[in-house]
């Protein structure tokens, strides 16, 4: 992941986890995806089964702070984005699940919060999940 030409995060075998925060989000929500997410079941073991974590396979999570995931398309042509959260409530809520992974010790990278950011996948599945804190939990 890159801005403005530089590296700023890197990780190998793992989750690229784009965090949307959405308004109304608390630190409650933060607290259930960093756990959802950390225990999370989604990579095969040997008989090819999702039973494996981040944590069991020794992989990484790439953060990166992703606001258009709260954007409404049900009306018009052009999405609006009124219920991502405004930064000053959002960026302690997307640094607290970093922190919360952290601390449990896995080995998180991050993008740079608002900017213009180029992420390089490769989707070993393909596998992609949503998460929603609201529906979820």
């Amino acid at each position: 992941m890159s801005v403005d030409g530089r590296v700023l995060g890197s990780i190998g075998p793992g989750l690229l986890v784009l965090i949307g925060v959405a308004d109304g989000d608390t630190d409650k929500d933060a607290v259930a995806l960093a756990d959802k997410v950390a225990g999370l079941r989604c990579f095969n073991d040997a008989a090819g089964k999702f039973n494996l974590s981040v944590a069991d396979v020794g992989g990484s999570i790439l953060a990166i702070s992703q606001f258009t995931l709260l954007g409404d398309c049900r009306k018009g042509k052009r999405p609006s984005f009124t219920g991502a959260a405004a930064p000053e409530s959002a960026v302690p809520l997307y640094e607290g699940v970093i922190r919360r992974w952290r601390d449990s010790g896995l080995p998180v990278e991050t993008g740079e919060f608002g900017a213009h950011m180029l992420v390089h996948l490769v989707n070993d599945g393909p596998v992609t999940l949503m998460i929603d804190t609201e529906k979820t939990f």
